[in-house]
């Protein structure tokens, strides 16, 4: 009997390897997300064992794939920065490094075409959400006392200490944090319909942290701009029309409260106005003025070229050709290579072309996430999120805040699609993917 029992070891051990190969990128992806709110170099050594574990899945679907609009225009617009570079004057190395912020889109269809089919896109948003709730915790000790903070140690130069910045800066943490406290809104009503309230409670109670940790300890502007529309889309799409006109009074009710017991609200509020009045009056560099300074000298260049724009990497050299003596006028004589809007980034390197792909880009992305679900709404939340706030920033070119959109439009994205083709999470015999289960009248389901 030992004998038969150490021969049929074997065989019950390999077919468990082969099958992992399907759980173990998912793995690796949601190691990624679990790294990605608190540093740039482990995210980017936890890709190439993503890659390697990607290239063992079944592919030969994959080309196919990529024809896809949701595929083919973060594809097309890597494909127009590279060619970009050869109508640039930027010097070359400045052209290769500016490829760099669009190339991670790359990894956008990849990770559609996985969670397409193999439905482990629930460990990738647990284990964000988990990272996301521990950095939260940490900012609050940070808030208390500052010193504890890693950003000292983890910054290449001098850094000065902020109240509750854990890791990062306050715009990426913020992101992160509005994010993650409208997303988890779905699955607190979701449960709380199906009976089950303390998981409901577990939810609200996440939101209720991210949110008290924006209000108390530290928050940006863009996401004091983008937070009340994200809340009203999901009143809009997931709430009775009674019950969102009482969420809405509730939320009027609370900014008010808000705003009477939170110092720290008021005065990121108050900076609108005082940097639009620093740099309009005195010309001072600042927050707001400067965008403003940055936008209509941005608009100056497109208009010199307006259909392929001026060439991949070539923002800093026109700002700096269209810059006066910073010591006369500070505000006029920055010279950036980020004009703080994504449009007007793409508009002056790439033109009305660039400007074409990244509209179609964003509205393939969010009408793949029509529909009801948990992945449809963190989809179009992610990217509902992205195009708002690219309107004060260059987001989707940003470290965190476009490695945000391409972990959450490509996991949910294919988590959607699949869920609409009909894969099922169950396989036959657990050496396969997920496959279509047919009903017995020969449709999918």
């Amino acid at each position: 009997m030992d004998g038969v029992t150490n021969e049929q070891k074997p065989a019950s051990w390999l077919p468990a390897i082969w099958a992992a190969r399907y759980r173990t990128p998912a793995r690796f992806v949601a190691l990624i997300a679990l790294l990605l709110p608190w540093t740039t170099t482990g995210l980017t050594f936890a890709l190439i064992p993503w890659l390697i574990a990607f290239a063992f899945l079944d592919l030969r679907a994959f080309p196919r794939s990529l024809l896809r609009p949701v595929c083919l225009l973060p594809i097309a617009l890597v494909a127009l920065a590279a060619l970009g570079t050869l109508w640039s004057d930027a010097p070359w190395p400045e052209r290769i490094h500016a490829i760099g912020p669009a190339a991670k889109l790359l990894v956008i269809p990849l990770l559609i075409y996985q969670f397409e089919r193999w439905p482990y896109g629930n460990w990738v948003f647990s284990a964000f959400l988990a990272s996301c709730a521990l950095l939260m915790l940490y900012s609050f000790v940070v808030a208390i006392d500052p010193g504890l903070s890693l950003k000292p140690y983890l910054s290449r130069g001098p850094y000065k200490v902020e109240s509750g910045i854990a890791v990062r800066n306050y715009i990426d943490q913020s992101q992160e944090f509005a994010l993650c406290a409208i997303a988890v809104l779905h699955p607190a009503v979701t449960m709380f319909r199906q009976g089950r309230v303390r998981i409901a409670a577990m939810f609200t109670l996440f939101a209720v942290g991210f949110l008290a940790n924006m209000m108390f300890v530290v928050v940006s502007r863009t996401a004091l701009v983008t937070l009340p529309l994200l809340l009203m889309a999901f009143a809009l799409l997931h709430l009775r029309r009674c019950t969102a006109v009482v969420a809405a009074g509730a939320m009027v009710l609370a900014a008010i409260l808000l705003w009477t017991v939170s110092p720290h609200l008021r005065a990121t509020i108050a900076k609108f106005q005082g940097d639009y009045e620093m740099s309009m009056q005195e010309r001072k560099v600042s927050g707001m003025g400067s965008r403003l300074e940055y936008w209509r000298k941005s608009l100056g260049f497109i208009a010199d070229a307006p259909l392929i724009g001026h060439g991949t990497g070539s923002i800093r050299g026109l700002f700096a050709s269209a810059a006066v003596d910073a010591e006369v006028d500070p505000l006029r004589g920055e010279i950036v290579s980020n004009p703080h809007n994504q449009t007007l980034s793409v508009a002056v390197q790439w033109g009305l072309v660039g400007v074409a792909i990244l509209y179609a880009l964003w509205f393939a992305h969010l009408s793949m996430f029509r529909g009801d679900g948990l992945a449809c709404w963190i989809g179009m939340l992610v990217v509902a999120q992205n195009m708002l706030s690219s309107l004060l920033n260059t987001h989707l070119f940003d470290f965190t805040s476009g490695w945000i959109y391409v972990l959450g439009v490509g996991v949910a994205g294919g988590m959607a699609l699949g869920e609409k083709r009909g894969w099922s999470a169950a396989t036959t015999d657990g050496l396969e993917g997920p496959r279509l289960r047919q009903t017995p009248g020969g449709t999918p389901k």
